[in-house]
């Protein structure tokens, strides 16, 4: 038995390269295993994104870590070996030895990391997760950028101190296996904070509702204010109150909003929901008001006669509220945030897939952006409401729909965000 013992142990020393590359591409796999059975409770295994990680573990922080923390940091700390295996005495007395692992560090933490170990993670990822066999690397670097001070936070509370326990005293054969064994750890924070990105995952569009996901989404609504704006208009929240929509539209100028605002408030008037925005040379204007009884009709004389706002066309109109026993009372509600390249039939088709669900749209808005690169974005959020109580079948039935809406229309990202009314009384 001590001999097969002595077999093995020889194995990393003898095989350093090979030993770091197995060791790395389990373990990588396994944490990303560990993590979907156990912190998110998925019932089935997102196997390509297992093999997201699995390849990442195999050819990057199996050989290409190993190249650069045996060969180039052994060639450019030519003494870092024997530093190693000074005692602790020794290694406090010698300062170049201080130095260099001070720098291997730096180098390490600040350099490798930041610039060529999370890019790689990212493109990996998305090489393995996307569909259509074309990959879109500007869209994984944008993603690395928005999440670099989070991501880079979480690795340097693991991985600075591991890091000066590997330079300053692991042997140089030991040093992959001891980044394997820390990276365990580190691997399962990966893959439950990047492993399911919105971006391009099977976790929030796909199969079935992740458990962390699902569970994310139920706190969430313990905000009384977000399920007021989910199942609630203001119009319903109110009903003491008169409620007038208010719209406009003229030739743009500089403090139109604060004209418009001013006049409401002086009749008394609270805007609650409301959107203003300049296109091409006209000014719009979209807003809900809530105001006495008494004071609706001197509020909507006022705007309409106002001189001042004369140019931009105000037109009012009467809301009234629903009217308790005519309706069905909405159970369920869903927020559904999309975002991709702009292309036409966008709306349209985010919008035949909310009606097919039979869901009642509450709220929806779109718009353009421009990413890093200057690529036109088309953004949709849509809060829409069901009747019925939507459980986890009824929602993977959707994101199965919306997952082949993704492809279709190749959206960089869609994130659907389910809620039950008894999820903020329970």
């Amino acid at each position: 038995m001590s001999a097969a013992w002595q077999n093995i142990k020889r194995v990393p020393v003898r095989y350093p390269f090979a030993f770091g590359v197995g060791i790395s591409t389990v373990k990588t796999s396994a944490s990303d295993l560990l993590v979907q059975k156990v912190v998110e409770n998925k019932t089935e295994i997102d196997w390509r994104r297992n093999l997201a990680f699995c390849t990442f573990g195999c050819f990057y922080l199996g050989g290409v870590q190993y190249a650069i923390y045996v060969p180039i940091f052994g060639r450019m700390f030519p003494n870092a070996a024997s530093f190693a295996a000074k005692s602790l005495k020794q290694k406090l007395k010698d300062t170049k030895g201080q130095i260099a692992l001070l720098s291997q560090v730096f180098l390490d933490q600040c350099v490798h990391h930041p610039l060529l170990y999370f890019p790689v993670f990212y493109m990996t990822k998305e090489v393995v997760t996307c569909r259509d066999g074309s990959p879109n690397f500007t869209a994984a670097l944008s993603q690395y950028r928005e999440n670099m001070v989070d991501d880079l936070k979480a690795l340097w509370k693991i991985w600075v101190p591991a890091t000066f326990v590997n330079f300053a005293i692991m042997p140089m054969w030991a040093r992959i296996p001891t980044v394997a064994a820390t990276s365990m750890v580190w691997t399962c924070i990966l893959s439950a904070m990047r492993g399911g990105d919105v971006g391009h995952s099977d976790d929030v569009i796909g199969g079935s509702v992740r458990g962390a996901s699902f569970q994310l989404m139920r706190e969430g609504m313990k905000d009384w204010s977000m399920a007021a704006g989910m199942f609630h208009s203001s119009v319903d929240l109110d009903p003491s109150l008169a409620h007038v929509c208010v719209s406009a539209a003229g030739p743009d100028k500089v403090g139109w909003v604060s004209a418009v605002a001013g006049a409401v408030a002086a009749e008394g008037g609270n805007i609650t929901h409301s959107k203003m925005v300049r296109l091409g040379l006209d000014f719009i204007v979209l807003m809900h008001v809530s105001v006495p009884p008494e004071k609706v009709r001197t509020l909507v004389k006022a705007l309409n006669e106002n001189k001042e706002l004369e140019p931009l066309n105000i037109r009012t109109s009467f809301l009234s509220k629903r009217q308790t026993g005519k309706y069905q009372k909405a159970v369920s509600g869903l927020h559904i945030h999309c975002v991709g390249q702009d292309r036409p039939g966008m709306l349209a088709a985010v919008a035949h897939q909310v009606s097919e669900a039979n869901l009642s749209v509450e709220n929806i808005t779109t718009e353009l952006k421009f990413d890093k690169s200057g690529r036109r974005e088309f953004v949709i959020d849509c809060d829409c409401t069901a009747t019925i109580r939507m459980n986890k079948d009824d929602i993977g039935t959707l994101l199965r729909n919306f997952e082949v809406l993704k492809d279709e229309l190749n959206f960089d990202i869609v994130d659907i965000r389910a809620y039950n009314t008894d999820d903020i009384t329970n």
